[in-house]
């Protein structure tokens, strides 16, 4: 698969307006959106590699769950660890009791379910929840567990019958998330089948890039334009009353679509897609949306008042330190095949998930370690 430094510009403008939402600055009331333009780029990038596997003859199950592992696991396994240290200073029992629960449901990619179960994105509390953020990652992972083996399964159907299934179950997830909000606002938010269709958009695209050529000229102008002036729309003008997802959430969606489809290095919007700026921040996207939760989540706790938006704003940048530094020295290491095996890989992912399943009961059954505030 070729590489696109767009994609990664495309991922930098996804992950600032999260980061600066949940900072609390107030001009990005739509920031949350940033997660499902990840979703359409997730769709578009995994869909591009199994495509391309599956028509050389060499795609396997084993493969692509080894890659996944290598992408994911390293980095957020680092952060938990991270946390654990702030997390036993700043909680109170039943706090700690909760963050080992969440502990334990990221391990197995359950998080979603959690938070469904527990507690409203927007609400007030949610700034107290330092691994809120994964819940996208289990939706996503959810999303993985299905979609390879059904396009291995359908593939000898051809691509016309991919397209069209995988349409179908685009507009049904899309025409149940616009049922569901009205009757079960958090279940909408959180869970796969309304948020399905978001990573099949980008799958669809993959499977337009695949037969066709981007757009050139001033029709890729305007697509990307169009594109980005979506996006932007939605960051700067959404907020949290707005049903979501929903057919509101067709508005940053489409406009990711376009984004990847149009934005070539040959218009503007591309060219600013793959400036410097914006590609580093791309390379560090995951580890970035990782850290900033947490980080987050204890500086407000240890605070006495709600931190100042120039204290938030230095964390924000302290962020992207962060990010910097496990993407250098935890992502890009795991990903390198001459370092660790596909077995080192697989073992460290099922002692590493163990680890966290025991540490999050451990907390859970000790009350939260209640005798540290034992007299």
């Amino acid at each position: 698969m070729i590489y696109r430094k767009e994609i990664d510009g495309l991922r930098a403008l996804a992950v600032i307006p999260v980061i600066l939402f949940h900072a609390g600055f107030a001009a990005v009331s739509g920031g949350f959106v940033g997660v499902d333009v990840f979703f359409v780029i997730s769709g578009y990038l995994i869909t591009s590699i199994i495509l391309e596997e599956l028509a050389a003859g060499r795609f396997t199950v084993a493969g692509f769950y080894e890659r996944r592992a290598r992408r994911i696991l390293p980095a957020l396994f680092f952060v938990l660890l991270a946390c654990l240290p702030l997390a036993w200073w700043l909680l109170l029992p039943a706090e700690m009791v909760d963050f080992g629960k969440s502990m334990a449901a990221v391990a197995v990619f359950a998080s979603n379910i959690l938070f469904w179960l527990q507690t409203d994105y927007f609400a007030a509390t949610a700034e107290q929840i330092p691994l809120l953020h994964t819940w996208s990652l289990a939706v996503e992972e959810q999303y993985y567990l299905v979609f390879p083996l059904f396009m291995l399964l359908a593939w000898g159907l051809g691509k016309r019958w991919l397209v069209g299934l995988i349409s179908l179950v685009a507009l049904l997830s899309l025409g149940w998330s616009e049922w569901l909000w009205r009757g079960s606002v958090e279940a909408n938010f959180y869970l796969i089948p309304s948020r399905a269709w978001e990573l099949m958009l980008g799958a669809l695209a993959a499977f337009y890039l695949q037969n066709k050529a981007s757009p050139q000229g001033m029709l890729a102008q305007v697509g990307s334009l169009g594109g980005l002036a979506l996006l932007g729309y939605a960051v700067f003008f959404f907020h949290d009353g707005i049903p979501f997802p929903s057919l509101y959430a067709l508005v940053p969606t489409v406009g990711a679509l376009l984004l990847i489809v149009a934005a070539t290095p040959a218009t503007w919007v591309g060219k600013l897609l793959a400036s410097p700026p914006l590609v580093g921040i791309g390379l560090i996207s995951y580890s970035a949306y990782l850290w900033h939760q947490p980080l987050f989540v204890f500086a407000r706790m240890q605070a006495l008042d709600e931190p100042s938006t120039a204290f938030m704003a230095g964390l924000s940048v302290l962020t992207l330190v962060l990010a910097w530094f496990s993407w250098r020295f935890v992502e890009k290491p795991f990903r390198d095949r001459s370092r660790f095996t596909r077995t080192q890989i697989f073992s460290g992912a099922v002692i590493g998930s163990l680890l966290f399943i025991a540490l999050g009961a451990a907390l859970v059954l000790t009350d939260g370690l209640a005798s540290r505030f034992a007299e």
